[in-house]
């Protein structure tokens, strides 16, 4: 008997002493913090809901998600203290920062920082095999979903269109309904935008082959000659059981932004406990794959929190004094 009590005070010692890799949570924290994240359906929403558990456990406070329309939407939660976390394509950032995308009416969104990159945002044209649509073409004057209003696609896709002289009928909604609706025919095709693979196209194809619409390269040059921030991306063969081969197509970079008054503590323990868990994150969500480090040169356009500089230059990444010195 005293040789077991024995063992139990030495394990409590062991407790005691050990010292721990995560942080006891800072009385300065928030007592939770709200992360906006995309809506059912959407690559975001599925690494929304890995990343608040991952940091959840990781920085000892509740996270809870909250579902948005997309970046539009989330930018102007972060601008009024809504959430304290979100996510943001490029394109958006830059409308955002400099109030001259139509959605912002002139306002510039200031309190939004970069935190970390998460993925490329693709643009998938798509329609079912049965439509018989094979050019993007054959999108004028049919019905298109393009996913919530305020989301990247909501935002993007009337633009692109436009600018390759196609009228399309846009529709708004969730991504779930988005792939509802294709199926029972109120779309002819969709044009979402998001990480590989896309759930809703993948609930799609499960029940009927899809057909990925590919611009061509004239079309790729007047999209872009139209909305210079959108870069020239691509879905490798096999991403989806529909797609045979690799599909070239444009996108935008995704990063999750913060309030720039979160304690900068905490962003630094919040990035760290991101990149220290990306295996974690990547088993969850595939297109966590780009969640790295180096991708921080993806963002030329938003301040980095002083809490990620801190983080990234610590590990030796160079930030540029531009996107540090309003920190």
């Amino acid at each position: 008997m005293s040789r077991f009590f024995g063992f139990v005070f030495a394990a409590c010692l062991l407790a005691i002493w050990t010292p721990t890799t995560v942080p006891a949570a800072n009385p300065d924290w928030p007592k939770a913090l709200s992360l906006a994240i995309a809506s059912p359906g959407g690559v975001s929403y599925d690494y929304g809901e890995a990343l608040a558990k991952i940091l959840s456990e990781s920085l000892k406070i509740e996270v809870n998600t909250t579902p948005t329309q997309g970046p539009v939407h989330m930018v102007k939660l972060i601008e009024s203290g809504g959430v304290h976390v979100g996510f943001i394509t490029t394109g958006v950032a830059l409308q955002g920062w400099n109030g001259t995308g139509d959605w912002t009416a002139g306002q510039r969104y200031r309190k939004m920082r970069a935190l970390f990159p998460m993925y490329d945002n693709v643009f998938h044209f798509v329609t079912l095999r049965r439509s018989g649509i094979t050019t993007v073409a054959q999108f004028d004057n049919r019905n298109v979903g393009v996913g919530p209003r305020a989301g990247t696609g909501g935002v993007y896709v009337p633009a692109m269109l436009a600018a390759i002289g196609i009228s399309a009928k846009i529709g708004n909604g969730s991504f779930d309904t988005a792939a509802s609706d294709l199926l029972e025919g109120r779309y002819d095709a969709l044009s979402l935008v998001a990480g590989v693979p896309f759930p809703a196209l993948k609930q799609v194809e499960a029940k009927e082959p899809l057909v990925f619409v590919s611009l061509t390269p004239e079309q790729i040059e007047a999209i872009r000659k139209a909305i210079p921030e959108l870069t020239i991306s691509q879905i490798g063969s096999g991403a989806y059981t529909s797609l045979d081969k690799t599909y070239t197509t444009v996108g935008l970079y995704i990063f999750v932004i913060g309030r720039d008054d979160l304690p900068d503590e905490l962003v630094y323990q919040l990035v760290k406990a991101t990149f220290a868990n990306h295996d974690r994150l990547l088993k969850a969500i595939p297109a966590a794959a780009e969640t790295l480090p180096k991708n921080v040169d993806k963002n030329t356009i938003l301040p980095f929190h002083p809490g990620a500089v801190r983080y990234y230059r610590e590990i030796g990444i160079k930030i540029p004094d531009e996107l540090a010195q309003m920190n």
